[in-house]
């Protein structure tokens, strides 16, 4: 807390300052522009690829400026952390109290990993103020209210949730395409497999500065960042002409990870149910008017999407759902809880061979990954801040492989110990 208190007194003002874009080779550039007052400032970048420049036209420069402004609003919570500063100035833009209410919410139950892991008392009634001055002169803005095409945009990052909606929505004949930011192998590959010729490409890139101020010990963690995609996907929609934007998010979601000053702080924030409600309603109001936003696979569980994904063996060979190995290029880690939770879900669908060339490993033979396990299971300190089921269903997972694999004769080291 020290370190705290000293950076959030050093940085007393966050400054959301403005934004600025253009058209190059039909892409859309956009920068912002953020100060860490006294002398700190960011200028973070995302590039929207492809798009028909005739469609500015349609959009309109009010609603374009709205939909970016939106964005850069989104993008404040990966340098805001850094120092936590008791007030985030809005120059922009203007919020109205709705909306800079709706804007706190979100920052408080988004970071709440954050919080945990930086041991941030975020709870007190002077942690975080939000201001927005109307008076302060800013380019015009408007909400999309025009019609969009009934056809769906499906972000995808690889792994495979958004297969399982990829392929659903394919079966039911709908208009579709993807929508990816920064694509990954993984996600390169699933789109060629999956026959999705022009795909809608992000690049999201994050200022060098951040990256400067965390190696000086500046705080670092977690953010939202499928809010940031949720507000993306919206622009996207609207750019490229889309009435549904289908996510992949389960009802797994909605359970929380750990208990920390009251309340719950779930990893996944930005997945549940709550937030999906809330952000859509948000979109519809102060948006985009006709965006369905909304998550195809909301009443389904992890091992319910698992079952049927293996319905696809033709993505077997290259979809990838562990976030640290994309970052260094390849598929599956093996060592962290996304690995071994989605391993255990696809056990109990498939044969040995089948998960040998997808993981390249047995990870229930790893001995390393059993406290990994315990904490999956309900018997850590708390549940792993990843992608994975609730408690129960990584129970049942665990459950039903060690009763697969004694029928089968061999029961691995992980499932002994279980």
């Amino acid at each position: 807390m020290k370190k705290v208190k000293f950076l959030r007194k050093k940085h007393p003002r966050f400054i959301y300052r403005g934004y600025s874009y253009k058209v190059v080779k039909n892409n859309l550039k956009i920068i912002f522009s953020f100060r860490l007052e006294p002398d700190i400032r960011f200028r973070p970048e995302i590039i929207i690829k492809g798009i028909n420049q005739s469609r500015f036209k349609k959009i309109g420069e009010r609603v374009l400026n709205n939909l970016v402004f939106h964005l850069g609003l989104m993008e404040i919570p990966s340098y805001w952390k850094a120092a936590c500063s008791p007030e985030i100035v809005i120059r922009a833009g203007y919020l109205n109290k709705e909306q800079i209410a709706w804007w706190h919410d979100l920052t408080m139950q988004g970071m709440g990993q954050f919080f945990y892991e930086n041991k941030i008392n975020y709870r007190k009634p002077d942690f975080l103020r939000i201001t927005s001055n109307p008076k302060i002169e800013v380019k015009p803005q408007e909400i999309a209210s025009f019609e969009l095409l009934d056809r769906y945009l499906v972000p995808l990052g690889g792994g495979k949730d958004s297969i399982v909606t990829l392929e659903k929505l394919k079966r039911q004949k709908k208009k579709i395409n993807c929508f990816v930011v920064n694509p990954t192998k993984a996600a390169k590959n699933v789109l060629r497999i999956a026959g999705i010729k022009n795909p809608v490409i992000v690049e999201r890139k994050i200022d060098p500065a951040l990256l400067k101020l965390n190696k000086k010990g500046y705080l670092n963690g977690h953010t939202p960042f499928t809010a940031v995609l949720s507000f993306l996907s919206v622009l996207g929609a609207v750019l490229f002409d889309y009435q549904n934007i289908a996510f992949s998010n389960e009802k797994s979601a909605d359970e929380g990870n750990v208990r920390y000053l009251g309340k719950i702080i779930n990893h996944q924030y930005a997945k549940t149910t709550a937030f999906e409600r809330k952000c859509k309603t948000y979109c519809q109001k102060y948006l985009a008017k006709n965006v369905n936003y909304f998550s195809f696979l909301r009443r389904y569980t992890e091992l319910a999407i698992a079952k049927m994904f293996t319905r696809h063996p033709k993505y077997f060979s290259v979809f990838s759902s562990c976030n640290i190995a994309s970052k260094i290029g390849d598929r599956w880690c093996g060592q962290c809880p996304k690995c071994l939770f989605v391993y255990a879900s696809l056990y109990l669908f498939l044969e040995k061979k089948q998960l040998m060339r997808i993981f390249g490993q047995d990870l229930f033979e790893n001995k390393k990954l059993l406290p990994i396990m315990k904490s999956l299971i309900g018997q850590g300190r708390h549940k792993p801040f990843e992608c994975v089921g609730t408690y129960q269903e990584s129970k049942k997972a665990f459950r039903l492989s060690f009763l697969k694999a004694k029928k089968q004769g061999k029961i691995p080291y992980l499932l002994k110990r279980l």
